[in-house]
C-alpha cells in the first residue's frame, strides 16, 4: 500500500469510535426487535457501524408490481417497464444490502434491510469527523463525538444532500416506491438505439425535500437499462435542468453500477422531456462527471 493510500485509509479511522457507541446506543433505543450489525468502513480499516433494524412486519405495498410482465413491448406500461429494468439492475438484491463508495472524496454507505435502511456520509479532514445518518427514523449529524441539534430547515437540507447521492447510486431502484408516480411517454431514439421514454414524479407525502423534481427515463428497449436520465428541480434562479449519459456500467454481486456524463443546458425554455432530443442535437454542455468509486457490495442474509 502506498504512503498516499495508507493516509487515506487512516482519514476513515479518525472517525471516533465515541460516535460509533452513541449512535449505538441511541438506535437501540429507537428499534426495538433487530440488531443488524454490519462493518462500516473499508475492509483493511474497519470502524464498526452498529445498526439496529426494525423488524416488525410490514405488508407489502398494496400497489406492487407484478413479476410477470407482457412480453409484447406495444403493450407495455411504465409500471412494468420500470420493474424490467429493477430486475436487469440487480432487483430484489438491493433490498438486502450493504453498499460502501467514493464520491468526491466523500465516503457512504447505505444498509438496506427489506423495508428498513440506513444511509450515510462521511466527511473527515486532519481536523474533524462529519457523520451524518438518514433512516427510517430520520436525519441526525454527529461532529466528532458531539450530536448536533439541527434547525429542522437545516437538517432538511443536509438530509436531501445526502440522500440524493445515495438515490442515483441504485438507480432505477427505488422507482416502484409508493410516492412515484409514473406516465409513459412516447417512444424515441437516441443514438441509433429505441427507448421506452418514462416520466416520473413524485407525491408530496412520502416524495421528500424535493417531491417537486421531474425526472424521465430513456429505458433501451432491447436491455431495459436505464441508459439516459433527465431531472428539472428548482433553484434560485428559477428551474434547473440536468440530463445524464450512463457509462461505464459494471456489475458487482448481480447490482449494476455507472457512472455518469452530465450534462446542462442554457435554454430553460427546453422541456425536460425533450432533453434527449437536445443532445442529440448536440445542445448540451457537458458540465461534470459523476462517478463512484471503491465501490463494495455486501449481500445480507435474511
Amino acid at each position: 500500500m502506498s504512503s498516499s493510500e495508507f493516509k487515506k485509509s487512516m482519514r476513515y479511522i479518525s472517525v471516533s469510535f465515541i460516535t460509533i457507541l452513541r449512535l449505538f446506543s441511541k438506535l437501540i433505543s429507537s428499534f426495538t426487535n433487530l440488531l443488524f450489525i454490519n462493518e462500516f468502513l473499508m475492509r483493511n480499516y474497519i470502524i464498526v457501524l452498529f445498526v439496529v433494524l426494525l423488524s416488525s412486519c410490514k405488508n407489502e405495498n398494496a400497489n406492487t408490481i407484478k413479476t410477470d410482465l407482457e412480453t409484447n413491448p406495444k403493450t407495455l406500461k411504465a409500471d412494468a417497464i420500470i420493474s424490467k429494468s429493477i430486475a436487469v439492475s440487480g432487483g430484489e438484491r438491493f433490498k438486502q444490502s450493504s453498499l460502501k463508495f467514493e464520491f468526491r472524496d466523500v465516503y457512504y454507505q447505505a444498509l438496506r434491510k427489506n423495508h428498513e435502511f440506513l444511509l450515510v456520509r462521511v466527511l473527515v479532514n486532519e481536523k474533524d469527523s462529519i457523520f451524518d445518518m438518514l433512516s427510517n427514523v430520520g436525519f441526525e449529524r454527529y461532529h466528532n463525538d458531539a450530536f448536533v441539534k439541527l434547525e429542522d430547515s437545516i437538517a432538511n437540507v443536509y438530509s436531501a444532500s445526502v440522500n440524493s447521492v445515495h438515490y442515483f447510486s441504485v438507480l432505477p431502484y427505488g422507482l416502484n416506491d409508493t410516492a412515484v408516480n409514473k406516465t409513459l411517454l412516447e417512444s424515441e431514439q437516441i443514438k441509433n438505439k429505441d427507448y421506452h421514454k418514462i416520466k416520473v414524479t413524485f407525491d408530496e407525502l412520502g416524495g421528500g425535500e424535493d417531491h417537486e423534481d421531474v425526472f424521465v427515463y430513456w429505458v433501451n428497449k432491447e436491455t431495459f437499462k436505464v441508459d439516459y436520465l433527465a431531472y428539472s428541480y428548482a433553484e434560485v434562479s428559477g428551474i434547473g435542468m440536468r440530463f445524464r449519459e450512463a457509462y461505464n456500467e459494471r456489475y458487482i454481486k448481480g447490482l449494476r453500477f455507472v457512472d455518469y456524463n452530465n450534462y446542462k443546458t442554457e435554454d430553460t425554455s427546453i422541456p425536460v422531456e425533450n432533453l434527449g432530443k437536445a443532445f442529440e442535437a448536440d445542445q448540451l454542455k457537458l458540465l461534470s462527471k459523476i462517478e463512484l468509486e471503491n465501490i463494495t457490495v455486501d449481500l445480507v442474509n435474511n
